[in-house]
């Protein structure tokens, strides 16, 4: 198959080099040149123009946010170059209310557009670990299969519009923010009372609150470790302003997610927004006192 791949950040350049590896000629573009021509060195087509991407069956992007993805073209002017019958899978966490409008602006155009948004990070991106969360047309998601099937050890199906899926990561990163807002507060309790918080990790993490975000995020929270970041505090910030924003227009209160992006605003306010997303605990820390 002809994959068109667009940015290849942390997550980026490792899912496409596993379509690579797959066997499907793949043509990359990315705004910094490096990620570009190392993937080149391992057999991918070096895009001369973003547009090239958009010659093939398929595309994927994933990109920084909404507005990155404006700067690029791919909700509208780029979409005028794309091949006829082009589906477009954007594995990146974005606004509900953009994922609707870029399904439009594909609908418009003939092309198929699928979010295609994904759990997991660089490291599970790179070993094809990752958890796919798609929302759009039947026949368009079956087209994608093939390459779903080499990036993700599981894949399931948020709804038939394309928002549905972002909503259901949106969800589930603020779901995160939330862990480590609970888990930052609940370590400051216990150092301030003079409690190790190391012991209290290990033994909740490895018992009652058992799974990779209270035993990794919990673990960096601890020993103070925030570089370098998996998943950084500036993304951390949007997804959760992300989820407040999808809340306002369901008419769902989310006074939890208030309080999240307060946090959130202080720690970047801090100098941490390259730190780990975890680094917020650092804000509560400095509240208690410590």
């Amino acid at each position: 198959m002809r994959v068109g791949f667009i940015g290849l950040g942390k997550m980026g350049a490792g899912i496409a080099e596993n379509i690579l590896r797959a066997g499907h000629t793949v043509t990359v573009w990315n705004r910094s040149p490096e990620p570009v021509a190392a993937l080149a060195t391992k057999g991918a087509i070096a895009a001369k123009h973003v547009q090239d991407t958009l010659q093939g069956e398929v595309l994927f992007s994933i990109l920084a946010s909404d507005d990155a993805m404006r700067a690029v073209g791919l909700n509208g002017a780029l979409l005028d170059h794309a091949a006829k019958g082009l589906v477009h899978a954007n594995l990146a966490t974005i606004s509900v209310d953009f994922a609707r409008r870029l399904g439009a602006a594909h609908e418009d155009r003939g092309l198929g557009y699928v979010s295609a948004n994904v759990f997991g990070r660089p490291d599970a991106a790179a070993k094809g670990e990752l958890i796919l969360v798609a929302g759009g047309a039947a026949g368009h998601i079956e087209a994608l299969k093939p390459v779903f099937d080499v990036i993700a050890r599981r894949v399931v199906i948020a709804g038939e519009r394309p928002e549905q899926a972002n909503l259901f990561k949106i969800a589930g990163n603020f779901l995160i923010a939330s862990a480590i807002e609970a888990m930052g507060e609940a370590f400051a309790l216990l150092r301030k009372g003079g409690v190790d918080a190391a012991l209290f990790h290990d033994v909740l993490s490895h018992s009652l609150f058992a799974g990779p975000v209270y035993q990794g995020y919990g673990s960096a929270i601890v020993r103070e470790t925030f570089e370098p970041a998996g998943f950084a505090l500036a993304l951390g910030r949007k997804d959760v302003g992300l989820a407040l924003a999808a809340a306002t227009e369901l008419q769902v209160p989310l006074p939890l997610g208030d309080l999240v992006y307060g946090h959130f605003d202080e720690a970047m306010a801090a100098g941490l927004a390259d730190k780990d997303w975890s680094s917020v605990s650092q804000v509560i820390a400095k509240k208690a006192g410590l």
